[in-house]
């Protein structure tokens, strides 16, 4: 087993010893009782699998491994959109984690191996392949949809920013009234200037002589944010980008500003449908968040559980005689369990062998260079992510 963090879920198998029954008694004296309270134990059973050769399986252990991790990290990265879909609402986000519309946590204690979907008349390997085979769809699936709903986000996201932000970057169109300007001249013109606050008594004072050819008293304030004042200027056309490039040097910020009744409405247009694209994408790809995150979790821990009996025939041997079973520590029970399950199964040694004859002392120092090592079980275990 490759290390990783502990978590409160484990999938483990161990032997019969001598029955099935005796397996779990055994266990949960050690883990599960009043004196020894490590943990939940909860013992499910696995159909009888078409086993094949011994060598095909020590291939499959490997591909099962990789499939583990694949399987994996799909289930988290749904999550991962999930919770950003939902702006990181921890409470939000953990009601919508579920499997058959269980909790992980009702899922994983009442497990049981899919035989519809997955049927045992047909081999490991078709399992295997047939269980990857889903999650790359979905996989696939989700990519494309959330690719589409970011390209629709990020362009909304650029349409609201013009209607944000301050009177010197943001968008106009539902600032500035038709009757503020003058439209019709053939020699005049209206600016509109953003002027900082701090500033306001200096453009009073200066805006008529900036240039020559300016309206005198026709500047008015037509609009303010905390940091910028919105004026109206006029002035004749022809002084209109010396105006311009003057009023920059007192650090009054005349705006690329065209009155366009259409432009404004195509604007709004656009903004309003972008939303509503937004929005019933966010909604559809929640929902699909949800559904196919509960379909990969479900492949996830059938990956686990095709691992579990497929190390279990390797390390035990056939015909298969073992008693699969998840364990679900207690708060800060982790390591504590880990070593009582150590402890516990020390006489299997790891070796494949369900009865040792060493004596107490060889158990001993054997147990303790099992304890040291965190990648180590002497029986079948697999850690499992429940995700939150």
């Amino acid at each position: 087993m490759s290390h990783q963090a502990l978590s409160p879920y484990v999938f483990i198998s161990a032997p019969d010893d001598p029955t099935k029954q005796d397996t779990i008694n055994k266990l949960r004296d050690k883990v599960a009782s009043k004196h020894n309270d490590h943990a939940e134990l909860f013992p499910f059973a696995l159909p009888e699998f078409k086993v094949g050769t011994l060598d095909s399986l020590v291939v499959l252990s490997d591909d099962l491994s990789k499939a583990d991790t694949t399987v994996e990290g799909i289930a988290t990265k749904i999550a991962d959109n999930m919770r950003n879909l939902l702006n990181n609402d921890v409470e939000q986000w953990k009601s919508n984690l579920s499997v058959n519309e269980k909790s992980i946590d009702a899922f994983l204690r009442g497990y049981q191996w899919n035989s519809m979907k997955y049927r045992t008349d047909k081999s490991l390997r078709e399992l295997t392949d047939m269980i990857l085979q889903e999650v790359n769809q979905i996989d696939t699936l989700m990519k494309t949809k959330m690719t589409a709903y970011t390209t629709v986000k990020s362009a909304l996201q650029g349409i609201q920013r013009k209607q944000t932000g301050n009177l010197a970057v943001r968008s106009l169109n539902d600032i500035v009234k038709k009757d503020q300007l003058i439209l019709d001249s053939e020699y005049l013109t209206t600016l509109i200037v953003a002027v900082p606050k701090s500033l306001i008594s200096d453009w009073i004072n200066k805006y008529e002589t900036i240039t020559q050819m300016v309206v005198p008293r026709s500047s008015q304030k037509i609009a303010e944010d905390d940091e910028y004042a919105l004026f109206t200027v006029s002035l004749f056309q022809r002084v209109v980008d010396e105006f311009t490039n003057k009023a920059r040097e007192f650090k009054f910020h005349v705006r690329d500003f065209k009155w366009d009744a259409q432009a404004m409405a195509a604007e709004k247009k656009q903004l309003a449908e972008m939303g509503a694209t937004e929005r019933e994408q966010w909604t559809t790809l929640l929902r699909l968040c949800k559904t196919n995150f509960g379909e990969v979790y479900s492949c996830y821990i059938h990956i686990k559980a095709l691992r579990v009996f497929v190390e279990s025939i390797l390390r035990y041997g056939l015909p298969p005689k073992f008693q699969p079973m998840l364990l679900k520590a207690k708060p800060k029970q982790e390591q504590k369990l880990k070593d009582a399950v150590n402890r516990h199964f020390a006489r299997l040694g790891g070796a494949g062998s369900t009865g040792s004859s060493a004596d107490d002392q060889q158990i001993e120092e054997h147990l303790q260079l099992l304890l040291g090592d965190k990648d180590y079980s002497p029986v079948v275990l697999f850690y499992i992510n429940t995700i939150v």
